[in-house]
């Protein structure tokens, strides 16, 4: 499939596409006339790259741990290195926090949606809102 199609099907921007590549996240062959050719298995690949760059990895860890990748969200890695291991640990703690964070936002983003909603004040608004 040609980038358009890839960008299609993944909701991924061309140029992100071609960034992905440069950073060898991604590969595609060329044909006779120059333009990009990826294959089905691309599909799932940028989808992986999206996810774990939606869920805070750096493209640098990303692109260490593409290759223990069979497929989306299943990962192999028999021969971590400590440095990797700790490395990887790290962003999981970092993701952790996020996740946390966003909850807290999410939550504040209710309860005044609720209230909002209501004209009903913030605790009773809330009991609203969880159905209680």
């Amino acid at each position: 499939m040609r980038i358009g199609e890839l960008s299609e099907r993944t909701g991924t921007p061309r140029r992100l596409l071609r960034y992905y590549e440069e950073q060898s996240l991604i590969v595609s062959d060329r044909a006779a006339n120059g333009y990009r050719e990826y294959d089905e298995s691309s599909v799932d690949r940028v989808l992986q790259v999206r996810g774990l760059l939606d869920a805070g990895l750096p493209t640098r860890i990303i692109k260490q741990i593409l290759p223990c990748l069979d497929k989306p969200r299943v990962i192999h890695f028999p021969d971590a290195t400590p440095e990797m291991l700790a490395t990887l640990e790290r962003e999981r703690d970092r993701m952790t926090e996020r996740i946390r964070c966003l909850t807290r936002n999410r939550d504040a983003v209710a309860e005044y949606l609720a209230v909002v909603r209501t004209g009903r004040a913030p605790d009773t608004a809330a009991r609203a809102a969880s159905g209680r």
